[in-house]
């Protein structure tokens, strides 16, 4: 196969023929494909590029033993998404001495949580600046689940999907981590205590 063949193969059909043939310069192309959006969102949970280096490359050593479970029920950079986000929340969970790196959650992703919940109105006066700090009160699973639907902008069957549970479990898990944050935030603004 030629280079250029390799590189128009789509996803799927590369993670195929990686797990048939366990050909490291074939994933040496899904890997320059996902590397910056696999190392984006470990930096989210690193304490520094180090360490968000060293989270990146640890998820693509266990993405290239793990392969052959992607089974197709999603896209792969949905797969991939979540088993990154999977990886760094056991990683923060592990070391709970470590402090979660605020620039993790884009003012984009909190406008958007916002808007998604104003109508349970509490949101609806909520700073983003604010929010942001409440986000890193709240536990690395209800982060992940929040910042897969509002920054990643997964629908709740790709979340399904990606996270293997059903969709109701899904959105009770969207719903139990937007009103963890809300109460966070409700607390956090009455104590005025800062972080």
């Amino acid at each position: 196969m030629t280079t250029d063949a390799v590189h128009s193969l789509t996803d799927e059909a590369l993670v195929e023929a990686i797990v048939k043939t366990n050909d490291t310069l074939l994933f040496e192309v899904l890997y320059d494909r996902y590397a910056t959006m696999v190392y984006n969102k470990c930096y989210g949970f690193a304490n520094g590029v180090d360490e968000a280096k060293d989270l990146t490359q640890d998820v693509f050593l266990r993405v290239f033993v793990k392969l052959a479970s992607f089974k197709g029920k999603s896209k792969f950079s949905t797969w991939l998404y979540a088993f990154t986000y999977n990886h760094c929340v056991n990683y923060v969970t592990r070391n709970t001495a470590k402090k979660i790196e605020k620039k993790s959650i884009s003012s984009d992703s909190i406008e958007n949580i916002r808007e998604d919940v104003d109508s349970t109105h509490e949101f609806e006066s909520m700073r983003v600046e604010k929010l942001k700090k409440v986000m890193e009160l709240i536990s690395p699973e209800e982060k992940m689940i929040l910042l897969l639907k509002y920054q990643d902008n997964l629908s709740i069957k790709e979340l399904s999907q990606a996270l293997d549970i059903g969709e109701s479990a899904v959105k009770m898990r969207l719903k139990r981590a937007k009103e963890k944050l809300v109460l966070k935030y409700d607390n956090y603004t009455k104590d005025g205590k800062s972080i």
